[in-house]
């Protein structure tokens, strides 16, 4: 399957990690944000928002790793839009937080992921696999 994992710069580490746990399981990134430098003009950021949504909207899947800044709410946004398969965890303590979380985190259409970060691929492909999407 197809995934796109959103987050903040803040926790690229994390979000390659993501990404590579989850091709050796076998899926196809569809949008590596993290080999971007931080955009320095208009044209940079309309073109790798051009390439974000381009990656969600070919996604299957899409992960989204709290603490998450602008974009990837946004990214959240057009995924729960789209109808995807949204994972979402939380690295800190903004989900479960009443001053930090949002009323999106908690809709029906979310899978809340708990539990240490190195079992989150195995988590994932476990409920793709009770969803019959794998």
């Amino acid at each position: 399957m197809r995934f796109y994992v959103g987050s903040s710069f803040s926790n690229i580490e994390e979000v390659r990690f993501m990404c590579n746990e989850l091709i050796a399981l076998g899926h196809t990134h569809t949008y590596d944000w993290t080999q971007n430098e931080r955009a320095t003009s208009i044209d940079a950021l309309r073109s790798i928002g051009e390439e974000e949504v381009s990656g969600i909207q070919s996604a299957d899947f899409v992960v989204i790793l709290l603490p998450g800044g602008k974009g990837a709410h946004v990214e959240l946004g057009i995924a729960l839009g789209m109808n995807k398969s949204v994972f979402l965890y939380d690295l800190g303590d903004q989900m479960m937080n009443m001053k930090e979380t949002s009323t999106f985190y908690h809709v029906d259409a979310i899978q809340r992921c708990e539990g240490p970060l190195n079992a989150l691929p195995h988590q994932i492909q476990d409920r793709l696999k009770l969803s019959n999407h794998v």
